[in-house]
């Protein structure tokens, strides 16, 4: 199984990004796929999640409003659009697979290699 993260860049504050997450293989439909951050100096956290026979969706309480996951089953891909973002929402991004919908790092088993988000004006 292998993720690829794409779509990060520079961004000025109040502006959007959309972020791609392809993945290989076949895709169980109770697991699911998530996106976390990490920041210089920080932890990775979560950030939102979908389960991908349901479509059911988990945000932070951070980025709920503002960003919208979503995902395309018949290309295996996972989107995330981040909309009205701030500088706090600079990091690297990372999508990761995981076996339930989990806000953990040790709930994913398979992660991409990152993509970085600079909001900054």
């Amino acid at each position: 199984v292998q993720l690829q993260a794409s779509g990060g860049g520079l961004v000025q504050p109040g502006g959007s990004l959309r972020l791609t997450c392809a993945t290989s293989g076949v895709t169980p439909d109770h697991y699911a796929t998530g996106w976390f951050r990490q920041a210089p100096g920080k932890e990775r956290g979560f950030v939102s999640g979908i389960r991908w026979g349901s479509g059911r969706t988990y945000y932070a309480d951070s980025v709920k409003g503002r960003f919208a996951i979503s995902r395309d089953n018949a290309k295996n891909t996972v989107y995330l659009q981040m909309n009205s973002l701030k500088p706090e929402d600079t990091a690297v991004y990372y999508c990761a697979r995981g076996r339930n919908l989990g806000t953990g790092v040790d709930d994913y088993d398979y992660w991409g290699q990152g993509t970085l988000v600079t909001v900054s004006s």
